[in-house]
């Protein structure tokens, strides 16, 4: 696992920078203020999208950012799953370009690989997602949700589709092992041409 990015609590800019996903901010602030543990959930579309990925194959993703690429937005880890905050307009294109990268079986050489890359829940206009609070609870039993990488300034940087889809590729190509050979005929006969005349 990456040291680069570690649990941690939200800036009061990073908590503003949230509040404006919302349709009113000041009351979202007020409440963080009084209850600075409580979740909200916050529109997606116009501040941020959400990628939603399973939470091993977000790690990988995660690693990948951090450890080959230009890092990551905001993250947070919500009910078994990792929230992938991204640029507005993610979650229209990244369904295309992983669809274009073939990310779904096509034929049987791609199933062993389908199966092993879940899909990728893409939150963007219309939708609303659960954030967790700026302070992670001091109680000792794991939050439901919590900040991995969280958000500290009024404008963070905020990873586009081709970073997302660069960052998956690059995690599904680490949990699977892909060859360009076709599986081995498991009944096949083996010959030893090593005796040949």
């Amino acid at each position: 696992m990456s040291s680069a990015w570690n649990a941690s609590d939200v800036t009061p800019d990073g908590a503003a920078w949230l509040a404006s996903a919302g349709t009113y901010p000041r009351s979202t602030r007020a409440l963080w203020e009084e209850r600075p543990g409580a979740p909200v959930v916050l529109p997606c579309g116009s501040v941020f999208d959400v990628v939603s990925a399973p939470a091993m194959f977000g790690r990988r993703m995660l690693d990948r950012l951090w450890d080959d690429g230009p890092g990551s937005g905001p993250v947070a880890e919500f009910r078994g799953r990792m929230l992938l905050f991204a640029a507005p307009g993610t979650a229209q294109r990244l369904p295309a370009l992983l669809e274009w990268e073939e990310w779904g079986a096509r034929d049987s050489r791609e199933a062993h690989r389908a199966h092993a890359v879940p899909p990728l829940l893409c939150h963007g206009t219309g939708d609303a997602v659960t954030v967790p609070a700026p302070t992670e609870s001091t109680s000792p039993a794991r939050p439901a949700s919590r900040w991995l990488v969280a958000p500290d300034t009024r404008q963070p940087w905020l990873p586009g589709p081709e970073v997302l889809l660069w960052a998956a590729v690059r995690a599904a190509r680490s949990a699977v092992r892909i060859s360009i050979f076709p599986p081995a005929d498991q009944g096949a006969k083996v010959y030893d041409v090593s005796r040949r005349r």
